[in-house]
């Protein structure tokens, strides 16, 4: 089959969303099919991948990390794209990449496939501080959804915010993947030693966007909480975003400068990976993300999470089992850390064992979902 999977980010910039759609490419393209990742350009991007692309020009956003494709000007990519007989089309996002392969499957009469992965409106009310234009914004969300002959999420919650949103239609739920990963004693170390951690420091790790709607404020609070009765510790952020400086800026006002590392974006994936390993904690108790790709990647490589109870983040989690679940205050999350230290070995283990799926049975399962719906 030729199949393309259409982002709105490309690595290097990639976000959870961008690291699923590279993981179907990935994998598409071992098994034997043409799979070609569609994006806008990515700045600086000189990385060689094992899959076909096509980027087409893009403006940067002010004050964000993401930018805007305009495919409907760039003749040559175009030109290109219209070589390629795809098969079928699947967008990961409803804005430049979604609309581009709805214009393109709706010409060629092909299958369109559209995965809901984020809750925009939250998005589009921190930008516009107005429900009105947030709310004009989700219209043309749905407008997106609706034109897709099917609609994927990644989880049942994730899916009711769709539903929230309008969306009236029938949503397949297709979860994400995530491969166990097991780094060398060596690996685990040398993190250690990178970051100025001793062996005796428990660590608490944060990844993903510094922006505030991931609730960073809380969880710094927390640790200063944690801290007054607590020194043997590291708290390490990884990743940028919007609201990197100012979140730096707190940690210096709540005098938690010698506690909280910040690490900006991490490119090495065994560095990401050894980082998780040599963590107690993954500390993300973020009522903005649907499905996390980070506490799948921590649980692959035995690491348990703190998550907000009654979250979209916290579906398939029991509370000490696999994962331990907090309210949304500062207290409850210093609460959970303490509580959840003696067990988080044990948990990590449970962690491991019931919540990564493997990307290839994944992407098998999409794919054999794809042939279905071409041979509609």
């Amino acid at each position: 089959m030729i199949i393309g999977e259409f982002c709105d980010v490309f690595p290097p910039e990639t976000d959870g969303v961008g690291m699923v759609v590279k993981s179907y490419a990935e994998e598409l393209t071992k098994m034997n099919q043409h799979c070609y990742y569609v994006a806008p350009k990515a700045p600086n991007c000189t990385a060689v991948h094992s899959f076909p692309t096509f980027q087409y020009l893009s403006i940067g956003l002010n004050g964000s990390t993401y930018r805007a494709g305009i495919p409907q000007i760039d003749i040559s990519f175009r030109k290109k794209i219209k070589k390629i007989d795809f098969d079928i089309l699947h967008a990961h996002s409803p804005f430049s990449a979604g609309r581009e392969a709805m214009r393109i499957a709706k010409k060629r009469n092909i299958p369109l496939v559209g995965t809901f992965h984020t809750k925009y409106y939250d998005d589009f009310y921190k930008a516009t501080k107005s429900k009105l234009i947030s709310n004009t914004c989700i219209k043309y969300v749905l407008e997106f959804y609706n034109a897709c002959d099917e609609v994927w999420a990644v989880n049942h919650a994730t899916a009711d915010v769709l539903r929230e949103y309008g969306f009236k239609k029938e949503i397949r739920v297709m979860p994400n993947g995530t491969n166990l990963w097991h780094p060398t004693e060596e690996a685990i170390k040398a993190v250690s030693e990178k970051y100025n951690i001793s062996e005796e420091e428990h660590l608490f790790l944060f990844v993903g966007q510094q922006n505030w709607k991931k609730n960073i404020r809380n969880i710094l609070h927390a640790v200063q909480i944690y801290a007054t009765e607590n020194q043997n510790f590291k708290m390490i952020f990884a990743g940028k975003g919007p609201d990197e400086e100012e979140i730096k800026e707190l940690a210096k006002e709540l005098g938690l400068r010698k506690k909280v590392i910040f690490t900006g974006h991490i490119t090495d994936r065994n560095l990401l990976m050894s980082l998780y390993a040599r963590a107690d904690l993954l500390v993300f108790p973020s009522p903005y993300d649907n499905a996390p790709m980070v506490v799948r990647e921590a649980a692959a490589a035995g690491t348990p999470s703190i998550l907000l109870k009654d979250s979209c983040s916290a579906e398939g989690i029991t509370h000490g089992y696999n994962g331990f679940l907090c309210e949304n205050t500062p207290k409850s999350i210093a609460d959970c850390i303490v509580d959840a230290l003696p067990y988080a070995k044990q948990v990590g283990e449970k962690a491991r064992e019931t919540i990564p799926l493997p990307w290839n049975v994944v992407v098998q399962n999409a794919l054999s979902r794809y042939r279905e719906l071409v041979g509609k």
